[in-house]
């Protein structure tokens, strides 16, 4: 009898989460369609989600009407519910957000960095996270970071833009949650995926031109991390200058030639992601070259992931849509000349970000939902795994 209530009992969480994962993915989705997605009875779903609510994972919201017939009741994160908190830390400051079981963001703080030493960075970062798990009472189950650094064993292995080596987070975890530390392009990657421009796709690559080039893939919804976490490092591919040295110490990177930083030393601007894109805009005749070269670079090395990666879908971020909207013939001369045969005629689309500057927080939101949304992560909840919460009936 006891095998049969364990075997039930993960029956009951396995469903449980995949609910979880349908309210993420749909928002406004009903109990009805719930059930018809996972194909259980309306009386199965009805006995889930309630034992759902008594858990505090999820509750239903006002009725909403649908034309004639009763109305119907969006799915949604019960108030005091499960919680994640996500951190960006880019190269010149650092946003906080939290999210539900939705993986809704609601931004919470932001601030610049009052320099660049890992104390000065991580310090008012920790402060704030700690001030918001403390208000939340028991409900933050976990601190997800995604920092433009490559991201080795779940630490900062280095940083160009924040002049950073081997550098250990762990000042942002607080007790009993949970802390995830990903690459921004793997993070903004990920939830292009499943929440943006290449949603549905089976191998999805992103790119973003920011300070320098940083690119993730996605393949059937997970990202490809490789052996220790540094998979897709694409701006330290060797197309740039064989002689220029990288801040990452090897010779001839694409970060060398393509980027905000070099590429605002040729447009004469600030190497703000805004400036060098407002002096792109500009199409000053005297620039027209370096956008060019800048184009053709993005078009080239593309062609290079293309032809290793096979994507469906390609989305692009950060300068990297100026550049095609203002030299689009130089993006794709040198795209097709670097394509496969095979590939030039039949290549995968390409289309801009769609989640904008939020890519990377809403992707560090999905990697720690994974988890705390998972069957073990909600019978962990449900059974006062958390603290301030007693065991539900």
């Amino acid at each position: 009898m006891a095998r049969r209530h364990s075997t039930a009992d993960r029956l009951r969480w396995a469903l449980a989460a995949d609910i979880c994962s349908l309210v993420r993915r749909t928002p406004g989705i009903t109990r009805a369609q719930a059930a018809r997605e996972l194909g259980i009875s309306t009386g199965t779903a009805t006995d889930l989600i309630t034992r759902m609510r008594a858990s505090a994972i999820l509750t239903e919201a006002a009725p909403v009407p649908h034309g004639r017939g009763r109305p119907t009741s969006a799915l949604a994160p019960h108030p005091q519910g499960p919680l994640v908190l996500a951190v960006e830390i880019t190269a010149t400051g650092w946003r906080l957000a939290e999210a539900g079981i939705d993986g809704r963001l609601n931004h919470v703080a932001r601030a610049p960095h009052n320099g660049h030493d890992p104390a000065d960075v991580l310090t008012p970062i920790s402060r704030a996270i700690a001030a918001e798990t403390k208000a939340r009472a028991g409900r933050v189950r976990a601190v997800s970071v995604t920092a433009a650094a490559t991201v080795r064993d779940g630490a900062v292995a280095q940083s160009s833009v924040l002049d950073w080596k081997r550098v250990d987070l762990a000042p942002l975890r607080m007790p009993r949650t949970a802390l995830h530390v990903s690459n921004d392009a793997t993070c903004a990657a990920l939830a292009e995926s499943r929440r943006g421009a290449s949603r549905g796709s089976r191998a999805a690559l992103h790119l973003a031109v920011l300070t320098g080039v940083g690119g993730g893939l996605v393949l059937e919804g997970a990202p490809v991390l490789g052996a220790t976490g540094l998979a897709m490092e694409v701006g330290h591919l060797p197309f740039g200058d064989p002689e220029a040295v990288c801040d990452c110490g090897a010779r001839g990177c694409w970060d060398t030639v393509l980027g905000t930083k070099p590429l605002a030393e040729r447009l004469r601007t600030s190497d703000d992601s805004s400036a060098v894109e407002a002096a792109i805009a500009r199409q000053d005749p005297a620039h027209r070259t370096a956008v060019a070269a800048a184009a053709a670079s993005l078009g080239r090395g593309l062609a290079g992931l293309i032809n290793t990666t096979d994507p469906d879908i390609v989305t692009l971020g950060g300068i990297a849509p100026a550049l095609l909207a203002h030299s689009r013939p130089a993006f794709e001369d040198s795209l097709a000349e670097g394509l496969m045969r095979c590939l030039r005629d039949d290549r995968p689309r390409i289309a801009a970000s769609g989640l904008g500057d939020d890519g990377a927080l809403m992707g560090a939101v999905e990697i720690a939902l994974d988890e705390i949304a998972s069957p073990l992560g909600l019978a962990e909840w449900a059974s006062g795994g958390a603290v301030g919460r007693s065991p539900s009936a």
